[in-house]
């Protein structure tokens, strides 16, 4: 059972509760930047994705972060999280 102190968050890609700190959270701030964050600590808006390649890839594909912000999100930034994604995992 989960201890009561753990706080849970749901991906926006597969939908499930997760260990919020076994995930990733991205982040929109008042200017309008989308942006991974992975002090957990920037201010704004923020979405949490499962930290493996198919929630992520399942996030670009159906463009889920245009409904979480209720705003247009251009396919750069997509990329852009794709790719910081990519060279985390490679440290």
């Amino acid at each position: 059972m989960q201890d009561k102190k753990t706080p849970l968050r749901m991906c926006v890609a597969c939908r499930q509760l997760i260990d919020k700190k076994s995930m990733l959270r991205i982040v929109r701030n008042k200017e309008g930047e989308i942006f991974i964050d992975f002090s957990f600590k920037a201010s704004g808006r923020g979405a949490y994705i499962c930290d493996n390649i198919e929630c992520v890839k399942k996030l670009k594909n159906k463009r889920l972060l245009n409904k979480v912000f209720s705003c247009a999100v251009d396919e750069q930034v997509y990329a852009a999280i794709e790719e910081e994604y990519f060279v985390k995992k490679q440290n």
